[in-house]
């Protein structure tokens, strides 16, 4: 590269930092998560909103921090408590992982947490991304992330479709030494809301005179075929508790999560007394839900409607339970 080309290089870095900053300082969402630098609330936050919306994570986020304000809080839960305020998130997993960590900042590091990306790292569940997001957040160490939405950017900015480690230096290159967290969320910020995967609002783009597309290049998007299955649930409500059974411990999928049982072999008689959609990763379900008594062959325990709120219960099992009146939103 040429020493002009590289002086010019720089100066479109700057200008794009700044213009991007502007932005953000007046234009980011109001979101809880971002009003405070608190390495806990960040951490819990990252890692709800893997694989899952913003609208759909605020709530689920105030009630977990008021179920668990504190690391030590969370790493005292019983593992149940943890999944039954993470029901309805979803990828399960996730809050296992943020319950085995607090366990470990809790007891190990008396409740003191990692400063670098690095050593966020070697926590369970923390990856690259969540790791620098966290670290350049809280503690504003100068890392990178890379997530969809700032491959999306960059990719568009630079015109060409950038990937794997190159992207992770590409934006290492392009942030903002000083403000590090307040620049990694702009990128993510802006590709959330204006620089969108399908229809770009690019005349609203702080950047636009900086980007080499203008939202014209392809971006190639994984997309995974949907299988669609019908699936009936047996709804057993008696004097104020509901009938449920237990997922095994060795499931892939909600592992020790409460559900109601499924109806093998088709429906019943009448009308079921709901039928709802449900998306579980790659299949779309529709839901025939049963008011019929449940056979005493199966094995499952009565949940009171008080007992509820405490029980973790799978996704699917909330959003029937909600709309039959057995559980309420705020439960």
């Amino acid at each position: 590269m040429s020493p002009g080309r590289s002086i010019s290089v720089k100066f479109r870095e700057a200008d794009f930092r700044g213009k991007l900053l502007a932005w953000y300082d007046t234009n980011a969402r109001d979101l809880p998560w971002r009003r405070s630098h608190d390495p806990y609330r960040i951490w819990v936050s990252e890692i709800m909103l893997q694989q899952t919306r913003v609208a759909a994570v605020i709530e689920h986020y105030k009630e977990f921090l008021r179920r668990f304000p504190t690391v030590h809080k969370l790493a005292a839960a019983q593992e149940s408590s943890v999944l039954a305020a993470w029901s309805g998130l979803g990828y399960y997993r996730r809050a296992r992982m943020l319950h085995a960590a607090a366990k470990v900042i809790s007891r190990e590091r008396d409740g003191e947490f990692p400063k670098t990306a690095k050593d966020w790292r070697n926590l369970p569940g923390i990856g690259r991304y969540t790791a620098a997001a966290i670290a350049s957040i809280a503690f504003g160490e100068p890392v990178a992330v890379v997530d969809g939405n700032v491959e999306r950017v960059i990719q568009r900015v630079e015109g060409e479709p950038i990937s794997g480690e190159n992207l992770w230096e590409r934006a290492g290159a392009l942030l903002h030494r000083d403000r590090p967290g307040d620049f990694n969320q702009a990128v993510m910020e802006l590709g959330a809301t204006v620089c969108t995967p399908r229809i770009p609002a690019c005349l609203t783009c702080p950047v636009l005179e900086l980007c080499a597309s203008r939202g014209e290049l392809a971006i190639s998007e994984k997309v995974s075929r949907q299988r669609k299955r019908e699936i009936h649930y047996a709804l057993d409500s008696r004097n104020g508790a509901v009938f449920l059974i237990q997922r095994g411990g060795d499931e892939s999928l909600m592992a020790g999560m409460w559900e109601l049982p499924e109806i093998v072999g088709g429906t019943r008689d009448g009308e079921p007394v709901m039928t709802l959609r449900h998306s579980i990763t790659t299949t779309d379900y529709t839901v025939h839900v049963w008011a019929v008594p449940v056979s005493a062959r199966v094995t499952g325990e009565w949940h009171s409607a008080q007992k509820l709120p405490r029980t973790a219960i799978t996704g699917l099992a909330r959003k029937i339970l909600l709309k039959a009146g057995c559980l309420t939103a705020k439960s």
